[in-house]
């Protein structure tokens, strides 16, 4: 979805928030920040009174919250996978939604994947060894390396993120037309809760974008895919957080245009998570921006060509040397170079007015 603020750099995927951060994203010279799956009270729910003092503690320091992304795995995984817990599970979504707005947090990510992400090697040398993740299909598909999968746990309060060698489900199997009812469900008792609140829902792509891992479909893999979700249940509060990173999983550079030019100009671009890799499914490694699969001036040109008017985020940068488990450095080179791009694009923008003025 738009806003009225126009195009803007925030500081991603945070997991809590204090005044090492906070100052970190003033330094940087962003208005806002985004948080991920954030340390907060709560076994199955989150309550408005934490949620707003997040608001207030981001607003003390000059800063906007933009979004929250991700709720812990456990709060919806029977909602995701059809399980017994599913009504009352959709029951504390719903109030965690209503909470939200109640606090003033517009957007909430959230992404529908069961079995979660998968990579399989992480901090391997990419470009001057900086440290990058990556992923081949060949070694999922492989029960022999099955100790080489890695996947991740979205829960902020575990002390390790990610789980190597095992599967989050081991076993269940879902395929792709009962996954999709189960999606069906889960947003006709969401989305309601999101109108009433003034709350965005905004999808994430599945990553990585393959058809089945674990023996658990992965419904978003395709622009396709994400057009389709939106019709589920069609409303001003649905929208994507557009990932051009695993967007350019699925199929580089044409992908990513072609996802921006479908759901730009409908207003369904709520976010982006500006990052990209080399290489698509079945195997590709991420990188720095301005070595993977997409030109990102160009991609840049385009989302405003599209009428996106949204915030943007760093995401998924390499490890540079001496950085923290943050990444602070990798991040601090990543949200440069979008401030770059977007005073490129401003720049043009002005030219071309001032010529037409000429011209007139």
């Amino acid at each position: 979805m738009t806003t009225e603020l126009g195009m803007r750099v925030a500081l991603g995927q945070l997991p809590r928030l204090s005044e090492a951060s906070l100052a970190f994203a003033r330094q940087l010279g962003v208005s806002g920040i985004q948080l991920n799956t954030p340390d907060l009270p709560g076994s199955h729910r989150w309550e408005a009174s934490d949620l707003r003092q997040l608001r207030e503690t981001c607003e003390a320091s000059g800063l906007r919250l933009e979004a929250i992304e991700n709720l812990p795995n456990h709060f919806y995984e029977h909602c995701m996978t059809g399980g017994p817990n599913r009504e009352s599970e959709v029951e504390h979504v719903v109030a965690t939604i209503r909470n939200l707005g109640e606090a003033g947090i517009p957007v909430l990510g959230y992404n529908f994947m069961p079995g979660s992400v998968w990579r399989t090697w992480m901090r391997r040398d990419g470009r001057g060894g900086a440290l990058v993740n990556g992923f081949d299909q060949a070694v999922t598909d492989d029960p022999a390396r099955a100790d080489e999968v890695i996947i991740a746990r979205r829960d902020r309060r575990l002390a390790d993120p990610w789980v190597r060698g095992a599967h989050l489900l081991p076993t269940l199997q879902i395929n792709e037309s009962t996954l999709w009812e189960h999606y069906r469900w889960f947003m006709r008792r969401i989305v309601p809760a999101a109108e009433d609140s003034g709350v965005t829902l905004a999808l994430h792509p599945d990553d990585p974008p393959v058809p089945m891992l674990g023996g658990v479909a992965r419904l978003f893999r395709s622009v396709g895919a994400l057009e389709e979700a939106l019709d589920v249940v069609p409303s001003e509060r649905a929208a994507i957080d557009l990932c051009l990173g695993t967007v350019s999983e699925m199929g580089g550079e044409l992908a990513v245009l072609q996802a921006i030019q479908s759901l730009g100009p409908r207003g369904k671009i709520c976010y982006v998570h500006f990052r990209d890799v080399k290489g698509t499914v079945p195997v590709f490694e991420e990188c720095f921006l301005g070595e993977g699969n997409f030109r990102p001036l160009r991609v840049m040109r385009a989302l405003r060509d599209s009428g996106f008017a949204g915030f943007i985020l760093d995401d998924h940068a390499p490890g540079l040397v001496d950085d923290s488990d943050y990444g602070h450095r990798g991040r601090a080179h990543a949200i440069g170079y979008l401030q770059g791009l977007l005073e490129a694009i401003s720049d043009e923008a002005d030219v071309a007015a001032s010529a037409r003025t000429f011209n007139d």
